[in-house]
């Protein structure tokens, strides 16, 4: 019965040790920290969806002026109106931890339709 009691103590006090020592090796170490969000993270589907499409609405715009089909000064309102929505798209962005909601994503194309009509209409 002494015999008993003495091997689990010994266990004990080993098992004991043992986890101070492994304490002691990370007690050093500062945890690794989290990936930053970045507020501008242009990867989230619904942002890479707007940019996209405002960057394909800029694409438009610079055609048809260098074809002649849109004078400068009606390619350079709508270039206008279209920074005016991505710097909005920005800040939603930046309020959200890099994403846009999607009442956002929905104002924001609604505002994109906008512009689109005036595109195809100049």
């Amino acid at each position: 019965m002494k015999t008993n009691k003495l091997v689990i103590a010994a266990s004990i006090v080993a098992l004991g040790l043992f986890s101070t020592s492994v304490f002691a090796q990370n007690a050093g170490q500062t945890p690794a920290p989290a990936p930053a969000q970045s507020n501008f993270d242009k990867t989230h589907p619904r942002r890479a969806q707007v940019n996209s499409r405002l960057n394909n609405q800029n694409a438009r715009v610079d055609n048809k002026v260098a074809n002649g089909k849109m004078s400068k000064a009606e390619g350079a309102k709508i270039h206008a109106q279209d920074h005016a929505i991505r710097k909005e798209e920005k800040r939603d962005a930046a309020a959200n931890g890099g994403h846009i909601t999607k009442a956002e994503q929905k104002h924001i194309n609604h505002q994109e339709n906008h512009v689109s009509k005036e595109i195809k209409n100049n």
